[in-house]
């Protein structure tokens, strides 16, 4: 398992890094305009500290696969993970509307995509946590 812990890692890390385009990408500058100042504030930091744990969650992932795996307390976090990567799972499906990707090439790619990242962190750590 080391090894998909590592691989988890970095993903999560890439994951992490690819937020910093979300505010040029999704046009946040002409599309959050009309929000008040709190609620454009929010979307930006929020959007930070999402991807600052995300990227956390890379990091332990990468440089602390033997404890994760082996540890009780690492088994705990992995079903914590497990838990919340499964719940991820299930707002791609059923928090975003169709009408995002459905008929559209490059927004089914990604997609399609992102379902199978979630789908492998579930089951990467909750596996673990279940061993």
């Amino acid at each position: 398992m080391k090894t998909h812990f590592e691989i988890v890692g970095v993903l999560l890390m890439v994951l992490s890094l690819i937020h910093i385009i979300f505010p040029k990408y999704f046009k946040w500058k002409e599309d959050l305009k009309s929000l008040s100042l709190i609620n454009r504030q929010m979307m930006t930091i929020h959007t930070f500290f999402i991807a600052l744990i995300v990227f956390l969650m890379g990091l332990l992932c990468f440089s602390s696969a033997i404890e994760l795996e082996n540890t009780p307390l690492g088994k705990s976090i992995c079903f914590g993970l497990g838990i919340f990567w499964l719940i991820r799972l299930f707002v791609q499906f059923f928090g975003y509307s169709k009408e995002l990707w459905q008929g559209k090439r490059f927004e089914t790619t990604v997609h399609v995509l992102f379902s199978f990242l979630w789908t492998y962190l579930s089951i990467v750590f909750l596996w673990t946590a279940m061993q």
